[in-house]
């Protein structure tokens, strides 16, 4: 890597005096930012954890991993150091830290309506385990998902709208252009996962929203075979919902992770074609591996899905709580409360 000192003043909320220039992007010392913001800086070898009243951040150098509140998340650019002095990309800053700890309501907006769209579908079986009349299709468990999904959505007051109801494939564009058709106010797109590799040791949620611009994606092979061809680093319709996105993101892989009981594969970032063009936040979930033997179980499972589907519901009040102008009123939070354990 590179290294420049410059001179440089954030509009942050802080000044900073030796900022730097890494492979391209600008980083500034991470600790400064932490002490601008009220939370204190602990440094072990390679491993940097910033904690205040109600928040716990922790990065690794050179690593792009890092825990925020106890949920995984994927920086843009990993975490560097210069002279022992943590640095991190004001990218981060301003499109993963402030989005999270500092999440903004949206004056006069409401989520009425939900746009489903269940992977794949007809001659796109998706990720396929096992061979024969023993084979299991991606298509065959993101459809009844978004059923379930659908039904629990209904009983807490949402309007959803599926991009398909059938064992049809619906191209990659149209999905989110019948969200936007729908003045949809969250897409969520469901899938499941296949490894590789290590099929016994790989298992569990990944949820996926918009690459800010300027970053590569978080997995070098995310933007092209079943989610799109590649669009480099770019501006997307997405990105100007993009800190809603990756908040709605959080809130569910923590629901899902915490629920579930379930191994964190962190929030992560792609150029998916079903996102690329969605006008509202929207996310793609990776409910888990079908490869891995237990939890491919748990997915063909209804009861499983059920739960996934509660999960996902517990994620999007969340979501909706944060940025909502005006917060529920305690018997509507009560309600939907309610109904989301007894459809459990």
């Amino acid at each position: 890597m590179k290294l420049f000192s410059v001179l440089a003043v954030l509009a942050f909320g802080f000044s900073v005096s030796n900022a730097a220039f890494i492979d391209g992007q600008e980083y500034v010392p991470l600790g400064d930012w932490a002490r601008a913001n009220g939370l204190h800086t602990v440094i072990a070898n390679r491993e940097v954890v910033l904690t205040g009243k109600t928040s716990r951040l922790a990065f690794e150098v050179d690593s792009a991993q890092a825990q925020i509140n106890g949920v995984n998340v994927r920086l843009s650019f990993p975490l560097a150091s210069d002279r022992g002095t943590p640095l991190i990309s004001k990218m981060d800053i301003a499109s993963t830290l402030r989005p999270l700890l500092f999440p903004q309501r949206t004056p006069g907006e409401r989520i009425t309506t939900i746009c489903l769209d269940p992977g794949h579908g007809g001659k796109d079986t998706g990720n396929r385990v096992g061979s024969g009349l023993f084979a299991h299709n991606e298509k065959s468990y993101t459809l009844p998902l978004a059923l379930e999904l659908r039904s629990q959505l209904r009983k807490v007051g949402f309007k959803v709208i599926l991009t398909r109801s059938r064992d049809v494939y619906v191209e990659l564009p149209e999905r989110p252009a019948i969200a936007n058709r729908a003045g949809a106010n969250l897409f969520i797109s469901l899938h499941f996962n296949a490894a590789q590799v290590d099929k016994v040791d790989v298992h569990g949620p990944e949820t996926y929203c918009i690459t800010p611009v300027g970053a590569q994606s978080s997995n070098a092979h995310g933007e092209d075979g079943e989610f799109g061809s590649t669009v480099g680093t770019g501006p997307t319709v997405a990105n100007r919902r993009e800190n809603e996105s990756l908040l709605l993101a959080y809130q569910i892989q923590r629901s899902l992770v915490e629920n579930l009981h379930a191994t964190d594969r962190s929030v992560r970032r792609a150029r998916f074609a079903v996102l690329r063009d969605a006008t509202m936040p929207a996310i793609l979930i990776e409910g888990g591996y079908m490869t891995n033997p237990t939890e491919g179980q748990k997915i063909y499972s209804a009861a499983y899905r059920r739960e996934m589907a509660a999960a996902i519901v517990k994620g999007i009040l969340a979501y909706q709580r944060i940025t909502e102008e005006t917060a529920l009123p305690s018997a509507m939070t009560t309600n939907k409360i309610s109904a989301i354990r007894h459809a459990e």
